[in-house]
Order: structure tokens, then sequence, then C-alpha cells
């Protein structure tokens, strides 16, 4: 086995470029505790630094007749693990982001819940279209348009009161044909 200890990272990028494992090994020997470090310091986990210092060595060995570095060896590869832990960082940022994201999410999509949760809604929308126009109305503007009752009387030219009171009527009627259907449900 060859000593490329007395070779600068120039000579040994030359012999990696013309497939010589050898120098290749040498100056992987030189940098990837280096580089190990300081990816373990910023990613608070050995395993995931391990892994990206494998990924850069791995990356010079395959770009290996394409590689062209401008600055010192050691320079280059303090940058590739910046932004390799950057990437990384990020990563990790999105999967907690989603992880937290979907917490509060049920996923039990059941049909039989689904399919209730679908004949509730028509029965609701039945019940609704069977109030007098006035009152069917009210509701829709305060329900689904989130109007308040000054602006739903605004808008229709009439008292708040009569608004309170078409409101209340609305309601009472879609309580009571909502309980007959939970019943036999």
């Amino acid at each position: 086995m060859k000593d490329f200890g007395g070779h600068s990272d120039e000579e040994l990028i030359v012999l990696i470029q013309q497939d010589d494992s050898l120098a290749f090994e040498a100056l992987y020997d030189r940098y990837w505790k280096k580089l190990y470090y300081q990816a373990a310091r910023k990613t608070n986990s050995l395993e995931d630094a391990q892994e990206i210092v494998q990924n850069i060595f791995t990356s010079l060995w395959l770009r290996r007749h394409q590689l062209q570095i401008e600055s010192n060896l050691a320079s280059y590869l303090a940058v590739a693990v910046k932004y390799k832990v950057f990437k990384y960082l990020a990563q990790q940022y999105k999967q907690e982001a989603f992880k937290h994201d979907t917490e509060w999410v049920d996923f039990d999509n059941s049909t039989e819940n689904w399919l209730q949760f679908e004949e509730l809604r028509v029965r609701l929308d039945q019940l609704v279209s069977e109030l007098p126009e006035k009152c069917q109305l009210v509701f829709k503007l305060s329900r689904e348009e989130g109007l308040s009752y000054k602006q739903i009387a605004e808008s229709m030219n009439i008292s708040v009161k009569t608004v309170e009171t078409q409101l209340s009527r609305a309601l009472k009627k879609i309580r009571a044909g909502i309980q007959r259907f939970l019943i036999t449900l």
C-alpha cells in the first residue's frame, strides 16, 4: 500500500481523477473526522452526521472525473458539510411541521362515519329548505355568511328583534328535525 501522507490535497485530487482509490482513501482519512465533528455539532445526531459525511465523500468519488475545486480542498469540504447540514435541518423542520400539523387530525375515516355525516348534512340542508323564506334567509345569512344580527337587519331592512325571532324559530325547527333524525339513525 502506498503512503500518501506526503502528498498535498491537490496531488491527491489529481490521483483520484485518475481512478486511484488508495489516494481517495488517504483523502478520506485526512478529512472525515473533522467533517464528522462539524456535522455532528450542527445536527446533534451522530448517525445523521455520519450519513452526511458519507454522502459527501460518495459524491466526491462519483464526480471525480468532473471535479474542479477552485479553492483549497479543506474549504470546499467544509462548505459541502455546511450545505448538507442546512439541507438536513430544513428537512427535519418540514417533518416536524408536518407532524405538528397532522397531530390533531383523526385518521379514522371509516366509510360508515362518512356516510352518517353525509346523511346528516343532507338532512340539515333539507330542514333549512323547509323553513319559511324569511326564516331561511336569516338562518343562511347568520350561519353560512357569518353576518351579525345588526348586519342582517340592515341588509333585509328589518329590525334586529325580528332577526332574533326568525333565527330562534329556525334553530328550534332545525334542532327538532335533527333530534328526530339522530334517534332514527
